[in-house]
């Protein structure tokens, strides 16, 4: 199928797999499904995956532009049409940044991999130093990978995946789709909605503290506190700053994340507390008094524990937009347990159907972290429709998702057969403006997604963490 066969179906409106999703994502954030008329997907470029990742990216990067386009027909009542770039959105799903004569440190530490057990597969997790620290003390091991890879065929893969988490570290057996659809976080996670909504009653009287033209910058003057980090909640945030919302994340003393930053920090300042002090704690407390939006990651019960759970961030700002997700989803014995992409894709089945699916001896995920991407647009889109319902009536919202449940999303779509390879990147794909980011000079990706007359663009380059003060 040719692009621009692809192009007139779109404007028919058949149901791809790209429309089926974008549906899907658009009603789990409450939007009107006659909205979904206005978004034109320009071709049925496919990443070479088991399942429809493309079409997953491009959806979930066309709901958030939807969203755009409904706040912009609410402030001026002219409603923008969405375009999306398959093609873009799978490169936007991998990285953006292109840096100019300078390396993006390695994703990964040295332990962190998948490594086979007595009976099976197990992926482990050590980015994190306090991740690694667990996960070595259960092996009994030194950081060495031949070293770790010998302790872990000692085990068998649930055991070690149990005393890992048990321990305070991140690890997940590799299970298969119907080992999963049968485990009690599987069926948890397959009775949850896409996207938990919970309105509220009318907080104030409907305002907008947007500032300018809604065309030009739609999201200017709305403050969202950014208390996320590897890679949902940061892809979220990164959305919301490139269409004008001033976006102050907040980090810890001592944490980094040098294979990332780069690529998420952009149109952001970036702020570190010590939220075990008090005098951390009561600098959240008054920014989230004056945030429009907050975006959170923590595991459910880690706010709370520091005083600033959902009824606590509620009394503080009655109208506040309240987003937050998690790994393995809101119910079910794995409620609390710490998870990443990599993780969710080994419990889940995905890496198993991709071993079975490419006949390979090891695991084989996703081409990109798409259950990270994924859900930050949706979370985004999420954010942005709250705004759009409190500039209706003054209300504030919760909505929470989680990594899992869009894992869920994305297995119910096997790849299409009907699907081309996309080109090679070449260097008009890249905006022509330099970004002078705190590593080097660099250039990023074209937008994937184009609503019309207004243009995604971020006045603030790539910074370290900690470069900014906790202040709006």
């Amino acid at each position: 199928m040719t692009e621009q066969a692809n192009s007139a179906t779109a404007h028919l409106g058949f149901d791809t797999s790209a429309f089926a999703f974008l549906r899907e994502i658009w009603q789990a954030v409450g939007g009107d499904a006659d909205f979904v008329r206005h978004l034109t997907f320009g071709s049925v470029v496919q990443l070479r995956s088991v399942f429809a990742v493309s079409d997953l990216a491009a959806a979930s990067i066309g709901a958030a532009g939807l969203a755009i386009a409904e706040l912009v027909a609410q402030l001026d009542g002219k409603m923008p049409t969405v375009t999306v770039d398959r093609r873009l959105s799978s490169f936007w799903f991998q990285t953006s940044l292109r840096p100019i004569a300078w390396e993006v440190p390695p994703a990964w530490d040295a332990v962190a991999g998948d490594y086979r057990s007595a009976d099976g597969w197990i992926r482990l997790h050590t980015n994190a130093p306090h991740h690694r620290a667990a996960a070595l003390a259960v092996l009994g091991a030194t950081a060495s990978k031949e070293e770790v890879a010998k302790a872990v065929a000692n085990w068998r893969a649930v055991e070690l995946e149990s005393a890992i988490v048990a321990g305070g570290g991140c690890a997940a057996a590799m299970r298969t789709q119907q080992q999963w659809a049968v485990h009690p976080q599987g069926q948890a996670v397959a009775a949850e909605p896409l996207l938990h909504i919970a309105s509220f009653a009318d907080a104030a009287k409907p305002s907008w503290p947007g500032l300018g033209d809604a065309h030009a910058r739609p999201l200017a003057g709305i403050r969202v506190l950014d208390l996320t980090r590897v890679l949902a909640g940061p892809v979220a945030t990164r959305f919301l700053a490139g269409y004008g919302a001033e976006v102050l994340r907040i980090d810890p003393p001592s944490w980094d994340e040098p294979g990332v930053v780069q690529e998420v920090a952009l149109g952001k300042r970036l702020a570190r507390l010590d939220l075990r002090q008090a005098q951390g704690r009561a600098t959240l407390e008054a920014l989230l008094r004056e945030a429009d939006v907050l975006v959170h990651g923590y595991r459910a019960d880690a706010l709370s524990r520091l005083g600033f759970d959902e009824q606590a961030r509620r009394r503080l700002n009655p109208a506040l937009i309240d987003v937050c997700l998690n790994a393995y989803g809101w119910s079910g014995p794995w409620l609390g347990r710490r998870g990443f992409d990599s993780l969710v894709q080994m419990s889940c089945g995905i890496a198993d159907a991709g071993m079975q699916c490419w006949q390979r001896e090891q695991p084989t995920p996703l081409p990109v972290q798409a259950l990270d991407h994924a859900t930050g647009y949706l979370m985004a889109a999420a954010a942005i429709r709250g705004l759009t319902r409190r500039l209706q009536s003054g209300a504030g919202s919760a909505m929470r998702a989680s990594l899992a449940r869009t894992a869920l999303l994305l297995t119910q779509h096997p790849a299409p057969t009907d699907h081309v390879d996309f080109d090679a990147e070449n260097s008009g794909d890249c905006a022509a403006v330099i970004e002078a980011t705190a590593w080097g000079d660099a250039r990023r990706l074209k937008a994937p997604v184009t609503v019309a007359g207004v243009p995604m663009q971020w006045e603030r380059a790539a910074a370290q963490l900690g470069s900014s003060p906790p202040a709006w």
